[in-house]
């Protein structure tokens, strides 16, 4: 049955077989990208992305013509020269790997089946990552064929390695693009989508469009203890001790604190808030900490005012009767702008005040983008958006997670983290859970948006 947010009106009907068995076969390309080592030249992994860029290659004639395409690893860096080649209008990111579906019995078809149904295109990598880069490539391809072509330089950056960092791709990517001397006009990445349920007492849907990324970083807390029998104990063992410290961590998060991009996401909300808080916005000079203590009602929100602390790894001991050596566990940060990875450790040290606990960073870390403010190409993303979602309130946000634009930060004046798909709260869960899927209508926005974008940025008197 179709979903709710498919009984609203679309701009464009859904996708036809041929566009959606495009997709299909892409999501049949196991792309997975785990962290450690990379995989052996010639292994399973690499014969995957080599499927996919063959299949891409096969289906995208035109763009594979007419574009020059660069190659780091798997990743793909191609240019489409503008008329005027001295400046550079856009650089469009998406990434072509997926994370593992460990357990495929929970979902509905296999997750690298690539289903096709009268709604659906099932699979892993239906929302992220994949369906950006098929939709991007399937509007420069249409944009050839109709004999457009951009005023200045579009770069299309595909990672491969986004999910484990993308040191590998969007970083040499990126590095290839500063030696170039590229500065763009606009950065646009995944990141905000348009969501319908999700933002309290908001009736539209509200189409997010982020300025800039949270930071991350992972902390591991250790203790070493002299071990022995368990019928004789000391005052603390190992686990205990350790277990206090990430109770006192999670129970003492950093602090409440409006930044200027929440600032601004809250007045393009409050024409849409009922009477009552339109009214508290009106004074949120004042009233700040009320608006803080608001929004740290839902963890969705309370994202956007605070750096969130989650411990997600334990482990100790090796048998109920003995008493163990070692204990440690890792707690993940999503920094708020204004914290950086030096605060965060130190807020951490602070708060367990315990010699016996180390505490350090492991694995990657990143602080908190710069955001950009919103200027003309936050417009004509804003634009673009009200055309494909002509009922969405559009605002401001910050992306909670990773993505690659955080490598290409410096090489464009405004960066926009969105793709313009209808999604709910369960629908969000599906993104990096089961039974992953874009219903036919979101992919025709997708491309839509997109076609609407290499368009404007041909025209112009369109994009200004």
């Amino acid at each position: 049955m179709p979903t709710d947010l498919e009984a609203h009106p679309a701009t464009c009907g859904p996708v036809d077989d041929a566009t959606a068995e495009r997709l299909a076969a892409a999501l049949r390309c196991v792309t997975v990208s785990r962290e450690g080592p990379e995989p052996a030249a010639g292994g399973a992994a690499d014969a995957e992305f080599e499927r996919l860029a063959a299949h891409l290659e096969r289906s995208f004639p035109r763009v594979h013509a007419e574009l020059e395409l660069e190659r780091f690893g798997h990743s793909r860096l191609y240019t489409w020269r503008g008329v005027d080649p001295t400046r550079t209008a856009a650089v469009l990111l998406a990434h072509q790997d997926v994370v593992p579906a460990d357990d495929p019995d929970p979902w509905t078809h296999p997750p690298f089946a690539g289903v096709v149904d009268e709604e659906f295109i099932w699979g892993r990598g239906a929302i992220d990552d994949k369906s950006r880069v098929l939709a991007i490539l399937e509007a420069v391809e249409s944009a050839l064929a109709g004999g457009l072509r951009p005023r200045h330089t579009v770069h299309l950056a595909f990672g491969h390695d986004e999910e484990v960092f993308g040191n590998d791709g969007a970083v040499r990517m990126a590095a290839r693009l500063r030696e170039l001397g590229t500065y763009a006009d606009l950065l646009l990445d995944e990141g905000g989508v348009v969501t319908e349920g999700i933002v309290e007492d908001v009736p539209v849907p509200v189409a997010t469009i982020m300025l800039g990324e949270k930071g991350y970083a992972t902390v591991r807390l250790s203790v070493a203890a002299t071990g022995g029998h368990s019928s004789m104990p000391g005052r603390q063992t190992a686990v205990g001790r350790l277990a206090r410290a990430v109770g006192r961590i999670q129970d003492r998060p950093m602090p409440l604190r409006v930044t200027p991009v929440v600032t601004d996401m809250l007045a393009r909300l409050r024409p849409h808030l009922p009477a009552t808080k339109r009214r508290l916005l009106g004074f949120a000079g004042v009233a700040g900490p009320v608006i803080t203590r608001i929004m740290a009602a839902t963890p969705q929100t309370e994202a956007l005012v605070r750096t969130t602390t989650a411990p997600t790894v334990i482990r100790g001991g090796v048998k109920a009767n003995v008493l163990p050596q070692q204990a440690e566990a890792l707690i993940n940060f999503r920094i708020l702008p204004g914290d950086t990875v030096d605060s965060v450790l130190a807020h951490c040290r602070r708060t367990v005040r315990d010699d016996q606990v180390v505490i350090e960073l492991v694995g990657m870390s990143s602080e908190p983008s710069p955001v950009t403010g919103p200027g003309p190409q936050f417009d004509l993303i804003a634009r673009l958006t009200r055309q494909v979602v002509p009922d969405a309130a559009v605002t401001t946000g910050l992306v909670p997670g990773a993505t690659d634009s955080r490598h290409y930060d410096d090489l464009a004046a405004t960066r926009c983290n969105f793709a313009p798909i209808r999604l709910t709260a369960a629908d969000l869960e599906r993104i990096h859970g089961n039974d992953e899927r874009l219903s036919r209508v979101n992919y025709a926005r997708l491309i839509d948006f997109n076609r609407r974008l290499v368009t404007a940025l041909a025209e112009p008197d369109r994009a200004r």
